[in-house]
């Protein structure tokens, strides 16, 4: 309920302080308030959770603690619906945040065979025909610059609709990296630059 625990990760000393012995609950498993987490990395602030974690870096980890720089590099997000999805996302620090559209069209509007679309701030970026046969795939899209990776995976949504839902993924990359996003292989990455990932997994209403 109560304590702290160091340790090392990727050359990093981090450093975990918690306390959810006061934490008051609504209905579901996440503390709504009477707690904090607080995570630091090289003894700085990295993070900070819940109503009581400023005051207690206040009172026992002193405000001369630096604040760390960070950079979201991932983010997941479940969406549910019939044929229409929304979010948004940034996928640098220095970009603007976008709308992304993804929509399965044709089911119930007379065509005969569906049809994926994904848009962006308005803009097609990708459209996949006959959507029951092309169920995974992936294209390069650009956004403010950047080459982004878009993946789809709707295979359940065709054959395992009771209990299937489909993933999108988005992931920045350098125009020097020409693997795929979900290859294994490792390459050697240049530190200063922070790619991007938003993992999108989009359910249907039966």
């Amino acid at each position: 309920m109560k304590g702290n625990k160091a340790v090392e990760s990727d050359h990093s000393n981090i450093e975990i302080f918690w306390d959810l012995s006061a934490a008051k609950y609504n209905t579901g498993p996440e503390p709504v308030h009477g707690f904090y987490v607080i995570v630091m990395v090289d003894s700085e602030i990295g993070l900070m959770v819940g109503d009581m974690a400023e005051e207690e870096i206040n009172k026992k980890l002193k405000t001369s603690i630096p604040v760390a720089k960070i950079s979201l590099i991932s983010r997941q997000e479940h969406c549910s619906g019939n044929t229409l999805y929304f979010t948004k996302a940034q996928f640098n620090k220095t970009g603007i945040p976008h709308d992304i559209s993804i929509r399965c069209s044709g089911e119930h509007e007379g065509l005969k065979h569906p049809v994926l679309s994904v848009w962006i701030d308005d803009k097609t970026v990708i459209r996949v025909k006959r959507l029951r046969w092309n169920f995974r795939g992936n294209q390069t899209i650009f956004v403010d610059g950047l080459l982004v990776d878009l993946m789809w995976d709707v295979h359940d949504w065709f054959f395992n609709p009771a209990t299937g839902s489909a993933v999108f993924m988005f992931r920045t990359r350098s125009e020097l990296d020409s693997r795929l996003c979900l290859e294994e292989k490792l390459v050697e990455k240049d530190e200063d630059r922070v790619e991007f990932s938003l993992f999108i997994c989009a359910c249907k209403n039966i």
